[in-house]
Order: structure tokens, then C-alpha cells, then sequence
């Protein structure tokens, strides 16, 4: 970490004034090759055929260790670890004291007292601070994600990390295992042999059909991969760029980047105090139409994110009070925006005309900052929050997810402004536009029929209906 905090940061600035003019630059998927054919067909591919999903480079590890892990992680997160137990793996989200996300990431029991933590930057630093500051009986060992621009220089991982995912899935994966593949339930790991290598595996799902998540030492990446899609090959397997990975959350219906609630409040001092300046908190951005002075309005709820039936309150774990306080309150609610195809074409005619253009929609992924808050009116009140946003082939559709009110309906038409006020922030990713009306219909979440139909019920997709 930076010498220097966030805390210090943030006591000559408004944190939402630093985050709207970040010089971050674009969230990057690194390394992964922005396409392999075309991201078209690589969007269609999960849903047709299979796909090779590389999510070795984009995510952070955090190995914790030690006869105190499982205490002091079922104290972290919301999730009860009631039947935890190894060989299992959890979605893993920690709040803040007052109740509000701080991220999530994938928990793997990978041994009695080992855990393997992977995902976004935000909750491996949150995990990390509470085990350094806490005095749990616990031994870190951290792989940050590879660097957004390697700019030539080798790039090492601790693991390989590949998911085979779509309907065909399960024939490649018996091909190149040999046999029958192991009847894993959702979220729970086995192994399968790769050219006489074991292989450890998630069952997991991303596109609505069953699939795995392969993961090993990264010097078996090469081999690994390589067997994969020869096995493959005949089943359609394609491998997927960095430009079409991300957009299959818009189908499936994973918000993956609420901005950690971090930045107010005495009892999350300490931690803005550990944070350096160069931390994902630090430089992170925010962007679109949506703007308060009050970056506590860009806070987001368990409940409002969908993941309120995870929640357990049979163990102590921080935010319990508070998440108690709230949840027989109104929440807001996840849903699918489904743009209006008339308004998202009058958006791009206007960059081949003379005047200031509208924001540009950027083609297959149109965030363009780390999290995403354009405003969506009923009226002259903002009734939700579009917050991650991108086109799907297999739709043909714009799409976005987001949160709406509670008296909003699936079916309405909201209408959203697309741009960011006065010209667009300072942030390197925003040309000089003007803002606009978009039409959105409220759409169910997950999106695509496949994947509303084809979760296991386990699955937290499926439960947040």
C-alpha cells in the first residue's frame, strides 16, 4: 500500500468529486486477448454451443489459513457457514458496519483451515484488514490481479483459472476427462484428470446450463488450455476475448461492481487509515448521470442487490445490526433495463453529425468507469439506477442492470439519461457530449430465459426470484 491513506485523501476532498474525476482510466480485463474470433460469436457461443471462459488474470486471491479461518470468516461475512465444510465454495459478501456491500467474492473450502478467497479487489482488502488488525489466527497469502497494461513484462499467477460453460459443456468435459464426470452439486468442488493430470473443479454455471470451473498451478496453464479446446473442438467450443467476457453477467444477472461502502463514518476510519492512496478504494471511479454531493447515496444494500435471502442472522457477523434494523423495510429491488432500440441508434447517428455528439455507447461493454450510476426517471423523480450496461448478441438487445423503487413494475418504461451532466467529468474516459433520454423497459433479472430456467435451485440467481 501507498504510504499515504485514504483517509488523507479524503480530508482535503469529497470523495464523490475524486471518484467522478478519476484518472484511472478504463476497468481493464488484462492480458486475456481482447477477442479470439469476433465477440459476436463468442457471445452466442455459451448459448449454442460452449465456451472457454480464461478468468485467470482479472481477479484477486487471498489465501487464508490457520486454525482460526472459518471463525473469522463466518464473522465477515452474511452468509451462515451452517453445513461449510470442505470441498464447498460459497458467494461470499461482507458489509460494512452500517449494512451496506463492500463487495463479494467466491469462498472456496479447499481444506479443514484453508480458504481461498477470489474476486474484486475490494473485499480481499477488507478481509485483509480485519485479519491484520484483529489479531485472528490466521496466515494471508495474497495474488493481486495481473496488471491492467503489462506493458511487455511477464505476467504470473498462482493459478490458472477456467471455466467450460454452455450446453455442451458437459460432452467436452467427459471427453477430455475420459469418463464420466463426477455428480457434483452446485458449489461443490471435485477434481477430473486432464492428460493424466488431476484437475480441481467447481460445479458452476454462467450460462444456464451446467458447467465447471478448473483451476490448478499456473505453470499447467498452457497444457491445461490447450487440452480443452482440442477436446472441444468438435462440440463448438470457442474461446472467449476480453471484450465479450464481461457481458454475460447482463444475461445472467450479477451486479459486479457496487462501489465499497467505505467512505463515511467513524467505524470504517481505521480502514480508510490502512488504505494507501495507489488501493483500488483510492483511485477507483464513478460515473454516469447520477450525482450527490453524498457519496452514501451511491451505497447499496444486500437487499437491494438481491442477495437478501443469503442472509443469516444465526452467527455474529459485522453489519448484523444493522441489516436487522432494515429488513422489514421497503427495499429497492434488481432488475434487467432493456433500452429502446430507436433511442440507442439516434445515440450513435449522432456521432456522424456536426454537433456535440451524446455520450458514446461503447459496443459489446459500455461501462466507462469502475462503477456505473446513470439516473432512471418515472416522471421528474429518479425511480432507479442503471449500473452496468452492455449490448447481447443473443438478445439483440441493449441491456443494463440495475435497482429501482419498490412501487416500480416489471413492464414500465422509465426513462434514463444517458451522459453525465455539464459536458462529462474529468475522467479519461469521457469524451466532451451532451446527455440524453433513454427509453428502458423493466425487465426481469436474470434476463435470458436460459438462465432464469436453467439454474439449479440452489443457485442464488434462482432464489433472488
Amino acid at each position: 500500500m501507498s504510504t499515504r491513506s485514504l483517509e488523507e485523501l479524503l480530508k482535503s476532498r469529497n470523495p464523490v468529486e475524486m471518484l467522478r474525476n478519476s484518472q484511472i482510466g478504463a476497468y481493464v480485463y488484462p492480458v486475456v486477448p481482447p477477442e479470439f474470433t469476433n465477440w459476436r460469436d463468442e457471445q452466442r457461443a455459451w448459448r449454442d454451443s460452449a465456451v472457454l471462459f480464461d478468468q485467470s488474470h482479472h481477479m484477486a486471491e487471498l489465501m487464508v489459513e490457520g486454525p482460526g479461518a472459518f471463525e473469522f470468516l463466518n464473522h465477515i461475512g452474511f452468509n451462515s457457514f451452517k453445513g461449510f465444510a470442505p470441498n464447498k465454495a460459497k458467494h461470499f459478501i461482507p458489509c460494512a458496519p452500517s449494512g451496506h456491500v463492500i463487495g463479494d467474492v467466491i469462498l472456496f473450502y479447499m481444506a479443514e483451515n484453508q480458504f481461498l478467497l477470489v474476486g474484486r479487489a475490494p473485499t480481499v482488502n477488507w478481509v485483509q484488514f480485519q485479519a491484520e488488525t484483529t489479531g485472528a489466527d490466521v496466515k494471508l497469502t495474497r495474488d493481486d490481479r495481473s496488471p491492467s497494461r503489462p506493458m511487455g513484462k511477464p505476467v504470473v499467477r498462482r493459478h490458472y483459472r477456467f471455466q467450460v460453460q454452455g450446453p455442451n459443456a458437459w460432452k467436452i468435459l467427459e471427453k477430455v476427462n475420459g469418463g464420466p464426470i463426477p455428480d457434483v452439486r452446485f458449489f461443490n468442488m471435485d477434481a477430473i484428470t486432464i492428460k493424466g493430470t488431476r484437475v480441481r473443479c467447481l460445479r458452476h454455471g454462467m450460462a444456464g446450463a451446467p458447467g465447471l470451473e478448473l483451476f490448478g498451478p499456473y505453470e499447467q496453464y498452457d497444457e491445461i488450455r490447450e487440452a480443452l479446446m482440442e477436446a472441444g473442438a468438435e462440440f463448438g467450443i470457442v474461446a472467449v476475448g476480453a471484450r465479450a467476457y464481461a457481458t454475460n453477467t447482463l444475461e445472467s444477472g450479477w451486479i459486479p461492481s457496487p462501489l465499497p461502502a467505505v467512505y463515511t463514518g467513524e467505524a470504517t476510519r481505521a480502514y480508510r487509515e490502512w488504505l494507501g492512496a495507489d488501493s483500488y478504494e483510492a483511485t477507483g471511479s464513478i460515473g454516469g448521470s447520477f450525482v450527490s454531493d453524498n457519496i452514501e447515496d451511491y451505497y447499496l444494500t444486500p437487499f437491494e442487490l438481491g442477495y437478501g435471502p443469503f442472509i443469516k442472522y444465526d452467527h455474529d457477523f459485522i453489519g448484523r445490526e444493522a441489516l436487522e434494523a432494515m429488513k422489514d423495510q421497503p427495499h429497492r429491488r434488481k432488475v434487467t433495463f432493456e433500452w429502446n432500440p430507436e433511442d440507442v441508434m439516434r445515440v450513435h447517428r449522432s456521432h456522424l453529425e456536426d454537433d456535440v455528439p451524446f455520450k458514446a455507447i461503447d459496443l459489446p461493454l459500455s461501462n466507462y468507469a469502475a462503477s456505473s450510476y446513470d439516473s432512471v426517471m418515472m416522471g421528474d423523480r429518479v425511480a432507479g439506477l442503471s449500473m452496468f450496461s452492455g449490448y447481447s448478441f443473443n438478445e439483440r438487445s441493449m441491456l443494463s442492470l440495475g435497482v429501482v423503487d419498490p412501487y416500480v413494475k416489471e413492464g414500465d418504461v422509465l426513462t434514463m439519461i444517458w451522459g453525465e451532466p455539464d459536458g462529462g467529468t474529468a475522467k479519461t474516459t469521457v469524451e466532451r457530449h451532451r446527455q440524453t433520454e433513454i427509453r428502458v423497459k423493466v425487465a426481469p433479472v436474470p434476463y435470458a430465459r436460459e438462465a432464469r430456467e436453467g439454474y439449479v435451485g440452489s443457485s442464488w440467481r434462482a432464489r433472488q426470484r
